[in-house]
This record gives structure tokens, sequence and C-alpha cells, in this order.
């Protein structure tokens, strides 16, 4: 039976790869972007996302059967944490209710490999407490600090930590809703492009994410995985995080590290 899927970030990389394959899959996929997409939405502010969520739960008929946020921004900008981690948290607790009257609710976080790298903990735990001045505030220190780069790790690893603590929290695993992320490797996307083209920082890349299985992976790839979790056959999965990444989180972590 056709499932309704929210998808942000819908208009590009992950996001389209998703959208495509859910809707020749027989999915009706109700899609978020900043523009070009079913809902014109901003999620780097609260006020965006309440109109998102308003969006979703009048064209969706009160129910949906799942949630998959892959929008979110790489740059060094202050956008990086409001987008990433409350864009995603925003959407996902809004549309909580919606997701309550779904016979297999799913959520599906897109987190990535960055999050086992080094960050920010003043960030993480103003993410984690929910206070979005404070996250910010604490980003704007890291970017005068020089260390731009580890707003995107940051986001990430509160992703990953709140899918957590989340996933077993009331209202969530009791109510059926499943909550997954799913952590990808270098992903070859418009948002990569640059890194692609920039031969010094391809280098680093290389050296810091290496995937032994299969090299870089393809936007479509990362979707598969996406589709498996926000299936609704897929059941008795929540609170992992799912790294596909060609065995970067394997090399790169401890053998005895699970």
């Amino acid at each position: 039976m056709p499932r309704t899927i929210v998808v942000t970030g819908a208009a590009s990389g992950i996001g389209a790869a998703l959208t495509r394959q859910l809707t020749e899959a027989g999915d009706r996929v109700i899609g978020i972007d900043l523009s070009g997409s079913d809902i014109d939405a901003d999620l780097s502010r609260a006020a965006g996302r309440a109109a998102a969520v308003d969006a979703v739960t009048e064209v969706s008929g009160g129910a949906v059967d799942g949630v998959v946020t892959c929008a979110g921004l790489s740059d060094a900008s202050p956008l990086v944490v409001p987008v990433n981690f409350f864009g995603t948290t925003g959407v996902v607790e809004g549309l909580q209710p919606l997701l309550q009257r779904s016979e297999a609710p799913r959520v599906v976080l897109v987190g990535s490999i960055s999050g086992t790298q080094p960050y920010d903990d003043a960030i993480v735990a103003a993410c984690l407490d929910d206070d979005e001045e404070a996250a910010r505030e604490a980003a704007e220190k890291v970017m005068a600090a020089g260390l731009g780069h580890q707003l995107y790790s940051s986001s990430k690893a509160a992703i990953a930590r709140w899918a957590r603590r989340t996933a077993v929290a009331p209202g969530w695993a009791e109510a059926g809703i499943a909550i997954n992320v799913v952590a990808p490797g270098v992903v070859q996307t418009p948002m990569s492009a640059g890194l692609f083209e920039d031969p010094k920082m391809k280098a680093i890349m290389d050296q810091a994410v290496p995937m032994p299985l299969h090299g870089y992976a393809q936007a479509d790839d990362i979707a598969r995985v996406i589709g498996f979790l926000v299936a609704g056959t897929t059941t008795h999965v929540t609170g992992q995080v799912v790294y596909v990444d060609g065995g970067a989180e394997t090399s790169l972590r401890p053998a005895d590290h699970y």
C-alpha cells in the first residue's frame, strides 16, 4: 500500500534521489526545501519550521508514514547548526502527531561520518538542551576561533545523540515510531562538488574519510539504505546510526569500538 513520506532537502542531492526512488516505488512524497519543492520553507528559523509543519499537516490529510531529513549545509556558515540540527528536530517533533496516526511510522535522519570527528562540546550540549540561542552563540565563538569546520561535525554528532535518546523517549517507540540515522561517508552531490574540484581539499578528504569499499558514494546509494529504514516492513530497528561509508568508520575507529 502506498505510503506518504515527508522529505526535507528534497530538491537536490540525497533528498532528490530518495524522492525519485520512493515515487517510482509508488509512494507519495511531500518534499520540503528552501525552494523548488512541494513546500518551500526556511528551516534555519523556527517560523520556517512551523510553517513547513503546518503545510504538511494541510496537504497530507492528517497523517504521514515517514519523515526523512535530508536538508543540510556543510560550509562554515552560522546557519549550519540551525539548519542541520534544529531544522531536523523541529520538523520531526512537529510532525510527531501525524506519525502517530500511521500504522508503521518511520523517521530517518541524515547524519554523517563527520559526527565521529572532532566537534565542539558547547554546541552539542546546547543542541541537546534544545537551546537554539545558546547553540548559535557557541557556533559564533567557534567561527571566531577559526574552527568553522567543526560546525558541521558538531551538528551531526548532536543529531546522532538526539536520535538515540529520542528513539526510546515517551511518545516515540511505544507509539511505534522508529527513529534511525543514516550516516554517509563522502557522497558526490552538489553540496560536495567544491571539495572534488579542489585538489588540496580532495587529498585531505581522502585521508580524513577513507572508503575502501567502492570509494565515493552516489546519492542513490545512500537513498536506497534510507528507503529500507523508512519502509513499513522494517521493524525492530530504532536508535541506530547506520554508516553508509565504504568502511570509513571502521577504518578510523578502533576495531573493538562498537
